[in-house]
């Protein structure tokens, strides 16, 4: 009899401590529950959201702060820098957009909130602490007024973007982390999370977005939308009277296309395709089940969330906007799953995601590019830039390691940051030999999927793998030290 029960007490021991493991794993993720409606008629999208926030740390927290996004394209405020403003504004002239934060409650009843005088992080007081394994839930109600812009949020002629549009926790860090808002670059920084997202809009349109759509009504003109979006890093959609769509698979992934005016529309899909097949294999499996591939109104050349990725319409060469699609579908990795605070440390997800855009065309030379070329292309693009703001300023930072308001100009911040970072990457894989230097992308990925990478996990998860210490060798490259004469 006692051995009967203590094989019961084992049995369920075992039991509690998987299900406290799988618990643990999804419990400790926050959540929100997006409810939004998108009128094309004023271009102001109207959302509620209930946010909860599950207390992961050490001490007790008595506030919680977000960040607002769309307030970078208030009135003063630079949204691109004055070399994008023709292509940023199809009217040529400015146009500003907000968010608007109507209430804040917690459990019925309405909590202080405050917003900061740059408008970039809304703080909101708790009825009592959270402690820690403790979780609380949020209510805001927002308004989010869209500006006539080809940008990540904005509306232009044949697309409505919804990139960063709604309140978003910032993250804790011994404190939350306030990042300010930068033209340059991507002055981004979330955690994983659960999203359970409703939107409505004119059933005129047709959506792309994060997640996968779990149903879909039509009532009255007005189409709504449920999706669901599990541990992914944040949330965007966009939105278009002229989209059509082209799919394919890619094992148990489904691609799709989202275009319109254009003829190699098969080709795009086929490039999207095999670079998430090729990606899935070099660096680990792309978990989800979706991935939707954007062609947007967009000043830059691209953008990416988790599961969508914008491509700009602007991007005519099409060698070129084959390139930026596999860009922006590489951030998968490096940003939507392995994350990391893009505005203090954008090289670490940029720099990677253009050397393995590299990568990709040294396997797929078809398309038009060749890995040779492209590493030279970046060596001579990175010695004309030197000498050019040698010529003119006598000195310059060659420091990759900077936030993003600390780049004086976007060359400077595209320079060290992309074109400098395919060289560094080069660099470290003809140091270690390529089965070495592959080990240790895919154990990186392995360490750090859905978490929150830094410049010293890269360089501890690359040196582990490599079994030697490179903590020198990323750091003369980061600070500046590297000379790469002409």
């Amino acid at each position: 009899m006692k051995k009967i029960s203590l094989l019961f007490v084992l049995i369920f021991a075992l039991l509690f401590f998987l299900v406290g493991c799988n618990f643990s794993s999804d419990g400790k993720l926050n959540s929100y529950t997006l409810d939004c409606h998108y009128d094309s008629a004023s271009h102001t999208l109207s959302g509620k959201e209930e946010v909860v926030f599950y207390n992961d740390y050490d001490n007790a927290i008595d506030e919680l702060k977000f960040f607002l996004y769309p307030n970078s394209f208030n009135e003063g405020k630079e949204a691109v820098s004055d070399s994008y403003f023709n292509r940023a504004y199809p009217t040529g002239e400015e146009s500003f957009g907000d968010i608007t934060i109507e209430s804040v409650f917690c459990n019925g009843e309405s909590l202080p909130y405050s917003i900061n005088d740059e408008g970039s992080i809304l703080t909101t007081s708790l009825v009592s602490e959270i402690y820690p394994d403790e979780t609380v839930t949020v209510e805001i109600a927002f308004t989010v007024n869209l500006a006539n812009i080809n940008h990540r949020l904005g509306y232009g002629e044949n697309t409505v973007n919804f990139g960063n549009f709604y309140p978003i926790l910032c993250v804790y860090e011994n404190g939350f982390v306030l990042n300010s808002f930068a033209s340059n670059g991507d002055p981004f920084y979330s955690e994983v999370a659960n999203y359970d997202v409703t939107l409505s809009f004119d059933d005129s349109f047709t959506l792309a977005s994060t997640g996968d759509v779990v149903s879909e009504s039509i009532d009255n003109g007005v189409k709504t939308v449920k999706i669901s979006a599990l541990k992914v890093r944040d949330f965007a959609f966009t939105l278009s009277e002229n989209f059509e769509v082209v799919s394919s698979s890619v094992g148990d992934i489904t691609v799709n296309y989202f275009y319109y005016d254009e003829e190699n529309f098969e080709e795009n899909l086929l490039v999207a395709c095999e670079a998430m097949e090729y990606f899935s294999d070099l660096f680990g499996e792309y978990p989800y089940k979706t991935i939707n591939v954007a062609k947007t109104n967009f000043c830059f050349g691209g953008m990416e969330y988790p599961n969508l990725v914008f491509i700009s319409d602007e991007v005519a060469d099409a060698v070129t906007y084959k390139y930026v699609i596999v860009h922006e579908l590489a951030h998968q990795w490096w940003y939507s799953l392995v994350g990391n605070n893009e505005y203090t440390e954008a090289w670490l997800d940029e720099s990677l995601t253009e050397y393995s855009t590299a990568l990709f065309f040294e396997e797929y030379e078809k398309y038009g590019m060749k890995y040779t070329d492209i590493i030279d292309g970046a060596l001579n693009s990175y010695q004309l830039f030197v000498s050019t703001y040698e010529s003119i300023l006598g000195d310059i930072d060659e420091s990759m390691n900077r936030n993003l308001g600390e780049f004086s100009t976007e060359p400077e911040y595209v320079n060290c940051v992309y074109t400098k970072g395919v060289l560094m990457f080069d660099s470290i894989r003809d140091t270690l030999g390529d089965n070495k230097f592959f080990k240790c992308l895919k154990n990186y990925f392995e360490d750090y999927a859905y978490k929150i990478s830094t410049q010293n996990d890269i360089i501890q998860s690359f040196s582990k793998s490599a079994h030697m210490d490179l903590t020198n060798f990323f750091l003369a490259w980061l600070n500046g030290e590297v000379v790469l004469g002409n």
